[in-house]
């Protein structure tokens, strides 16, 4: 009872000193944050900074898998109807596609010092970083290559 009257003004400070070296821009710790719309955003569009807020959490028993900060969002597509008020999960986001079903792309096949490109035409929509089949326009034949982040497809030999 004495600890208590006597450090208790204490601990409370140090423990607001302890929260105050975490907090970053936005004021507030990231970990106790999350990202919510503002307005429906559903499936297929590109989540931009002015659709999201960064608000406290205030729920100690709200489960995880959630995006607690801009950066995680802004940039990506939502995979599901998104409501406002509600945490975004993290699964239900993904990148945005660098190459489309249908477009015209440029293929780069390159050996040491020998570059060879070709225009070709994606059969599926694909992220940076996938492999994707893709039709030469010119010889008709069906390539796998890897999505550059240009846009460009790197064939691979086979």
């Amino acid at each position: 009872m004495r600890f208590r009257r006597k450090f208790g003004h204490a601990l409370r400070a140090m423990a607001l000193a302890v929260a105050a070296m975490g907090l970053g821009a936005g004021g507030a710790l990231a970990q106790n944050t999350a990202v919510i719309p503002k307005r429906v955003i559903y499936p297929g569009e590109i989540i931009a900074s002015e659709q999201v807020d960064v608000v406290a959490v205030t729920n100690p028993n709200l489960a995880g898998g959630y995006a607690r900060t801009k950066d995680e969002v802004v940039g990506m597509v939502a995979k599901r109807t998104l409501l406002p008020g509600r945490t975004i999960p993290v699964h239900g986001l993904r990148e945005a596609f660098a190459v489309k079903r249908g477009s015209s792309v440029r293929l780069t096949f390159s050996i040491g010092t020998m570059l060879i490109s070709a225009s070709g035409t994606p059969l599926t929509d694909a992220s940076v970083g996938e492999v994707v089949k893709v039709r030469n326009i010119d010889s008709g034949s069906i390539v796998s290559g890897t999505v550059m982040a240009d846009g460009t497809v790197q064939v691979m030999a086979k």
